[in-house]
């Protein structure tokens, strides 16, 4: 889910998914815009099968923050 999660996220950006870390900050190290990451998170719900509410969005500020709530959502739907 994890190697599935960073390839999503390589289509926002230039990073390349074997260098990216939970520490991996969207805003500061990937610079996604606010629209891409809404975008990206549309992806995710897409691709798990999972929905975020608002409040889910206002907690993701790494990448380990991400995949430790999209395993949650899944363990829960």
């Amino acid at each position: 889910m994890e190697e599935q999660f960073k390839e999503i996220l390589a289509q926002y950006t230039s990073i390349n998914p074997e260098d990216m870390t939970d520490e991996t900050r969207f805003r500061e190290d990937m610079d996604l815009s606010s629209l891409d990451f809404m975008t990206m998170l549309g992806e995710v719900e897409d691709t798990f099968d999972i929905e975020f509410v608002k409040t889910d969005a206002e907690g993701i500020f790494t990448i380990g923050d991400a995949i430790e709530l999209i395993r949650r959502k899944m363990e829960n739907e």
